[in-house]
C-alpha cells in the first residue's frame, strides 16, 4: 500500500467532509456540520480501504452503520410541535460517506467533482426554491414532455435502416427530434423565466433558440398593430435570423464534427453578416421591447410528430434527388425544405455527408442555399403580415444577406 497515496485520499475527503460541513453549519443543520461532514467522508475513505484488504462487507458495514447513526439520531433528537423538517442533512452525509469511499474505488476527480456539487448544490437552496416556484403547470408539463420524447420513447427504437435508399433509422430520427426540441426548450424555458423583462437582444437571441420563423410571425402581425415598434421588430427579426446560423453550427457540430470543419467557414461569414446587420440596426433603435409574443411549448407530442415527419421527408428528398438528378436535383429539395424549417435540411444533408454520400463542399453550399431561400420565405411573411415600413426595412436588411450567400457560393473555394 502506497501511504502517501493513502494520505492523498484522506486529505482530499477531509477537504470535502469540511466544505460540505462549513455550508450546513452556516444553516444551523440540526444532524450535522463543521465537524460532523468530515468524520462521515474520513470513513467513507476508510472503510473503502479496509474494503480492498478485507472484503467489500466492510465497505457495506460501514455504510449501514451510518444509516443506522442517522437514524437513531433522528428518532431521539426532540423536535418542537408542529416542526416540519426534510431530510437534506441525512441524505447528503450518506452521499458524502460514499464520496470519500470512492475516492478509493474510482477516480479522484470525480469524487472531487461530486462532493463540490453537493456544496453548491446544498448552497443554492433558496435560489432551486425560487425556480421551482415560479414554473407554471404549462412549464412542468413541457419539461415531463421532452422527458418522454427523451428517455422513455428513444430507447424502445430500433436502431437500424428501413425504407428506400436506406436512410429511414427510428432511432437516429428521434434522436434528432430529442436534439432540436432539446435546443427549442432551453430557449423556451429562458423566455419563461425573463418573460416581458428581455431586452431586445436578448428577445432575438431567444426567439432563434425556439423557433426564429415562429418569431419572425410573431413580430411582423405586431409591426402592423404598433408601427411604432416597427424598428425593434426588424432587430429581433435581424436577431433571430442570426441564431439560425449559430443553431446550424450546433447542430452539424453535434452530428457530423467532421463536416463541420468544412462547412464552419461559410456559415460562420453568414452568421457574423447577419449578426452584423441586426446589431447595426439596434444601436440606432431607442425603443425598450414591449414584450415577446406568446410562444408555444416546442416539446409537445405533436411538435415532435410534426418534425419526424418533416425530417423523413426531406431525407427521403435529398436521397432521391441525388439519386435520379444529381447534383441539381438537391439544391432544388434545399430551396424547397429551407423555405420553413433549417433543422430538417441541415440534419438531412449532415448524415448524407457523414455516410458519404454527398461530399462537404456540397453539403454546405446545400444548407446555406436553404438558409437564403428561409431569409426569402421570412421577408414574404412580413410583406402577408406585417407593417409595409417594416417590410421595406426586412428586405433590404435579407437582400444584403442572400447577396453575401451569393458571393460565398461563387468564390469559396472547394
Amino acid at each position: 500500500m502506497n501511504i502517501l497515496a493513502v494520505f492523498k485520499q484522506l486529505g482530499i475527503a477531509l477537504g470535502l467532509g469540511l466544505l460540505v460541513g462549513l455550508q450546513r453549519e452556516r444553516t444551523h443543520a440540526p444532524l450535522g456540520g463543521f465537524r460532523t461532514f468530515p468524520l462521515v467522508t474520513i470513513l467513507g475513505t476508510l472503510a473503502a480501504l479496509l474494503a480492498e484488504q478485507f472484503d467489500g462487507w466492510v465497505l457495506g458495514l460501514g455504510w449501514a452503520g451510518l444509516a443506522g447513526i442517522i437514524l437513531t439520531a433522528n428518532l431521539t433528537q426532540p423536535r418542537r410541535e408542529g416542526e416540519s423538517r426534510g431530510i437534506t442533512t441525512e441524505v447528503a452525509m450518506l452521499v458524502m460517506f460514499a464520496v470519500g469511499a470512492y475516492l478509493v474505488l474510482g477516480p479522484a476527480t470525480v469524487a472531487i467533482a461530486v462532493g463540490g456539487g453537493v456544496a453548491v448544490l446544498l448552497h443554492l437552496k433558496p435560489e432551486m426554491h425560487a425556480i421551482a416556484g415560479r414554473i407554471g403547470d404549462k412549464d412542468f408539463k413541457a419539461i415531463m414532455q421532452f422527458v418522454l420524447l427523451s428517455l422513455v420513447v428513444l430507447p424502445v427504437l430500433p436502431n437500424q435502416f428501413y425504407g428506400p435508399f436506406a436512410v429511414l433509422n427510428p432511432f437516429r430520427l428521434w434522436l434528432m427530434v430529442v436534439l432540436i426540441v432539446g435546443i427549442s426548450l432551453a430557449g423556451y424555458v429562458l423566455y419563461k423565466f425573463f418573460g416581458d423583462r428581455v431586452g431586445t437582444l436578448l428577445g432575438g437571441i431567444l426567439g432563434g433558440l425556439i423557433s426564429s420563423t415562429a418569431t419572425t410571425v410573431g413580430f411582423a402581425r405586431r409591426s402592423r398593430a404598433f408601427p411604432e415598434h416597427g424598428t425593434t421588430a426588424a432587430v429581433v427579426i435581424m436577431l433571430a435570423s442570426a441564431v439560425v446560423f449559430a443553431r446550424v453550427l450546433i447542430l452539424i457540430g453535434a452530428t457530423g464534427p467532421a463536416f463541420l470543419r468544412s462547412a464552419a467557414g461559410p456559415l460562420a461569414i453568414m452568421l457574423l453578416v447577419v449578426g452584423f446587420l441586426a446589431v447595426g440596426l439596434w444601436l440606432r433603435q431607442t425603443e425598450r421591447l414591449a414584450g415577446m409574443p406568446e410562444q408555444e411549448n416546442p416539446s409537445g407530442f405533436k411538435v415532435a410528430l410534426v418534425f419526424v415527419v418533416l425530417y423523413a421527408a426531406v431525407l427521403l428528398g435529398v436521397a432521391a434527388a441525388k439519386e435520379y438528378f444529381g447534383e441539381r436535383g438537391l439544391y432544388f429539395v434545399a430551396i424547397v425544405s429551407g423555405l420553413a424549417d433549417m433543422d430538417a435540411i441541415t440534419l438531412s444533408v449532415t448524415q448524407l455527408v457523414t455516410s458519404g454520400k454527398v461530399d462537404p463542399p456540397t453539403g454546405w453550399r446545400l444548407i446555406l442555399v436553404a438558409s437564403m431561400s428561409n431569409l426569402f420565405f421570412k421577408a414574404g411573411t412580413i410583406a402577408v403580415l406585417g407593417d409595409r415600413t417594416l417590410f421595406r426595412r426586412i428586405a433590404l436588411l435579407f437582400a444584403l444577406a442572400i447577396g453575401a450567400g451569393m458571393l460565398l457560393l461563387t468564390f469559396w473555394p472547394r
